[in-house]
């Protein structure tokens, strides 16, 4: 296969997996035109049309599906192996990308990311931050990071961080003239700030649990966020109760800036974990960011 061809093959293959080529272009740092005419002159040379255009998507035919199940893979397996030769380096290097959450990209990873980065020069770090639950593998991710209760059985997990809490606050400014909720169904007595799930985008059901009871409750306020960090600045406000993750507010309430209600109802649960294709070669690279991010009983 000549060098030609098989560029223009993983330009198409981008293209398919972005489903844009507005956004397969800016991955592979070329312009629009320059690939919709590479795009052109495979088809040409191939004698098939390997893409459907619509005013809003592209789509592969199924001549492109074929060239996508076929060869995908393979020069998936080249990059792996070509990746893997960094290991003859003296120091790991190379690009590591990787899918996180806000509260664990702001609690956990940066941190982590923070004190690696000076020791290896060589090593880039990419942290996509979405709070949806990322196909890493269609996303050509090296690895994400999600609640060790939502990992999946065929990927490698590693715990990055302690079990966590979840903390129901409000401002001391709130609280004034208002009694206290002392169980969960007191809730509906109160203003609450509310949070839009990612993934199936209705408003969360606040969970709580006490002694093998578990309770969701619906809650009503003026507010509503898909960001616990915008959630946490109207808690201080004083906007209303909020449910927000324990680590994410301690400061605040050892400052006496928040006031935490129902702890009693709020068990710890499993913690953050990344995970990976078992079938995965790591880099070294990789290997230096996991072992940088597992989690160590202090």
């Amino acid at each position: 296969m000549a060098r030609t061809e098989l560029n223009d093959i993983t330009a198409f293959l981008a293209i398919a997996r972005e489903g844009s080529f507005t956004r397969a272009a800016a991955r592979l740092g070329v312009s629009t035109s320059a690939l919709s005419q590479t795009v052109r002159n495979l088809e040409a040379r191939l004698g098939l049309r390997l893409l459907t255009r619509t005013t809003r998507n592209v789509a592969p035919t199924e001549a492109g599906e074929r060239i996508i199940q076929a060869i995908g893979p393979k020069l998936e397996e080249i990059d792996a192996e070509l990746a893997a030769l960094t290991a003859l380096r003296d120091k790991p290097a190379g690009m590591v990308r990787l899918s996180a959450g806000e509260h664990a990209a702001d609690m956990i990873v940066w941190p982590a990311v923070q004190r690696l980065l000076p020791r290896y020069p060589d090593i880039a770090v990419e942290i996509v931050i979405d709070n949806g639950l990322t196909d890493i593998v269609a996303e050509r991710l090296d690895a994400g990071v999600r609640l060790g209760e939502q990992v999946a059985k065929d990927m490698v997990a590693v715990r990055i961080g302690p079990d966590l809490r979840m903390a129901v606050v409000g401002a001391p400014g709130y609280f004034k003239g208002r009694k206290r909720p002392r169980t969960p169904q007191e809730l509906t007595e109160h203003t609450c700030i509310n949070l839009r799930l990612p993934t199936a985008g209705g408003l969360y059901a606040w969970e709580f649990e006490k002694a093998g009871r578990e309770l969701r409750v619906r809650v009503e306020g003026q507010l509503v966020f898909n960001s616990a960090t915008m959630t946490v600045k109207a808690a201080l406000a004083g906007a209303g109760l909020a449910i927000v993750p324990e680590d994410r507010v301690r400061g605040h309430l050892d400052e006496g800036c928040l006031i935490r209600v129902l702890a009693d109802w709020c068990p710890p649960f499993s913690g953050f974990h990344l995970y990976y294709p078992s079938r995965r070669q790591p880099t070294p690279a990789f290997a230096v960011l996991v072992d940088a991010l597992r989690y160590r009983n202090p």
